[in-house]
């Protein structure tokens, strides 16, 4: 079986393509850095650019499966107007031109999984329920942009298999989140932004990568789904957890919610926003998590 990734150099993308390999499949990755080269002879690197509209029809039309969650990093740099332009033509730009070469060329395919978020739902209401795949979009930035992003694989050929996965804040040892989290406590200290009771909706590397490989191999998981392990945190149970995990005392400094405005920007909406999100579908649809608390991810991540 041949898979092809877009996005496939990123944090998510490595280990996405090293599990794919490990699972006996031959995988191309679509790049726009034609320079790179790979001595792994199940893995190729394909030159796309959708800004050009440009890919290899060759390579297109001989994949069984196409996964795709190339789009510019949300959080590498302040959201002036320029970079939000950005952030949501890197998706919808890229995804309509990609849906558009399937149509055309894919003849083989017949599955395409690509990554949305959970930024598409808002703050959560108080009481607090668990946003369920059924909810509305957000008004704000991200929920126009997960918005058109899902929206923007419509007109994927009805016979080729559509899933789209919401994913969570991606925990790593690798690098990610989880190592700005990290940091401080390093230095005996606990940021506590906002206050630190809003909920963070998480998932690890491993079981993001798990659930896009459940989603290509499972003909029965189709639409959409949120990507986030079953009990979310707040960001001081975070903190407090990475601290225990470091058998350090962390002193928690409260960092309020003006500074990270005057920091971050727009930004800051999305560090300082509760949002709860349920994982019940995809549960429901047979994927099991190997991380299901925050305490059972960081031993894994961080020992």
């Amino acid at each position: 079986m041949k898979i092809g990734i877009t996005g496939g150099t990123g944090l998510v993308g490595k280990r996405l393509v090293t599990l794919f390999i490990q699972s006996g499949y031959e995988v191309f990755v679509f790049t726009r850095n034609a320079k790179i080269q790979s001595k792994e002879q199940s893995l190729h690197y394909t030159y796309w650019d959708p800004t050009e509209k440009v890919i290899d029809i060759n390579v297109l039309s001989s994949l069984h499966a196409i996964v795709h969650i190339a789009g510019a990093n949300v959080a590498e740099k302040r959201w002036t107007r320029s970079r939000k332009q950005e952030i949501l033509e890197s998706r919808t730009l890229s995804t309509s031109f990609l849906v558009e070469q399937i149509n055309k060329y894919a003849s083989v395919c017949t599955s395409f999984v690509s990554a949305s978020a959970i930024g598409i739902y808002g703050p959560d209401a108080q009481p607090a329920t668990p946003f369920k795949e059924h909810a509305k979009a957000h008004s704000d930035f991200l929920g126009t942009t997960c918005m058109q992003w899902e929206a923007s694989s419509a007109s994927l050929n009805p016979n080729i298999r559509r899933v789209m996965l919401r994913m969570g804040i991606v925990l790593a040892k690798e690098g990610g989140a989880l190592a700005q989290f990290i940091k401080p406590v390093s230095f005996f200290v606990k940021p506590l932004l906002g206050g630190g009771k809003q909920i963070i909706s998480w998932i690890t590397l491993e079981d993001i990568a798990n659930l896009f490989l459940f989603a290509i191999t499972q003909n029965h998981v189709q639409g959409i789904y949120n990507a986030v392990a079953p009990n979310p945190v707040s960001q001081q149970g975070l903190m407090n957890a990475i601290a225990s995990q470091k058998n350090k005392f962390a002193l928690p400094i409260y960092v309020p919610s003006f500074l990270l405005k005057i920091i971050l920007g727009e930004m800051s909406i999305e560090v300082l926003k509760s949002s709860t999100v349920s994982a019940e579908k995809i549960q429901q649809a047979g994927f099991h998590f190997q991380s299901t608390d925050i305490h059972q991810a960081l031993q894994r991540l961080m020992n």
